[in-house]
């Protein structure tokens, strides 16, 4: 039957190394057998010392994409990744509203894991009132949590309070990622609050490794695969947790400083 695979799409902009973008969420999506489509907003060029260009794709560029799409596929779920100025949010909104691409799921990708900043801050406000409503689950790391609730975080009901902040905003479903940047650290904990009301937290051992890049990416991709393929929304969420801990704990040397997650470490693994 036409269509009938389970096809998903990533809304985000091409990393030239392959370690994050648009590239980690294929690799995701590969890795979770669900075909992968790709709307590129953005081109990056770096490596693993770091990035050193980008540019823009134009938005009836990124209109034509959309309609491709729309016209010839049935994309069952969504994800965004980096969006980085106003016109760019709002055009993917403009378009995601059109189209019947399932349920999104939205990396708001505002600040690094290290808390470098990457949105430009005169969209911080087009994401937080035009995107985030749209969202069926939203991953901010833990840095972006601090942003988008504006309060510190340092308590475990300091990050439930966030995120219920974050579900006011429009965002059906949240994962509020916690903090790894202490080395000391054993485990690394995500909260999660669900659209029902259900609230619970994800704790996975914490790995000592600079092979972290493309983390937040194969996070969202992975539950929009899962979603995809039908999978309820709370699995989705703890496959993506045990997933992305599978990738992380397995490095592969590629490149000399800040290396990728290795997909293949939780390729077709059945997890619990």
């Amino acid at each position: 039957m036409v269509n009938s695979y389970p096809q998903a799409l990533t809304i985000a902009g091409s990393d030239s190394d392959g370690s994050a973008g648009m590239q980690a969420d294929l690799h995701t999506f590969f890795a979770r057998r669900v075909y992968g489509a790709s709307v590129m907003t953005a081109c990056v060029a770096g490596n693993s010392y770091g990035i050193h260009a980008s540019i823009p794709m134009p938005t009836d560029f990124i209109d034509q994409e959309f309609k491709d799409l729309a016209d010839d596929y049935h994309i069952r779920a969504s994800k965004t990744g980096m969006l980085a100025d106003s016109e760019l949010i709002n055009d993917v909104v403009k378009n995601y509203q059109a189209a019947d691409f399932g349920p999104l799921v939205v990396d708001p990708v505002i600040m690094t894991k290290h808390g470098n900043q990457l949105l430009e801050e005169s969209a911080f406000n087009t994401l937080r009132t035009a995107l985030i409503p749209l969202a069926t689950v939203l991953t901010p790391n833990f840095f972006e949590v601090e942003k988008l609730a504006e309060m510190s975080i340092t308590t475990d009901a300091d990050m439930e309070t966030a995120a219920h902040k974050l579900q006011a905003m429009g965002a059906k479903n949240v994962i509020a990622k916690g903090s790894h940047a202490d080395p000391t650290q054993k485990v690394v904990k995500d909260f999660v609050l669900l659209e029902s009301g259900e609230s619970f937290w994800l704790s996975e051992p914490y790995h000592e490794t600079d092979r972290v890049n493309g983390t937040g990416d194969s996070l969202s991709a992975c539950i929009t695969a899962e979603l995809a393929k039908g999978t309820p929304m709370k699995r989705a969420i703890e496959i993506a947790k045990q997933f992305v801990n599978a990738a992380i704990g397995s490095p592969i040397e590629v490149g000399h400083k800040f290396g990728p997650v290795n997909h293949w470490a939780a390729m077709d693994r059945n997890f619990k």
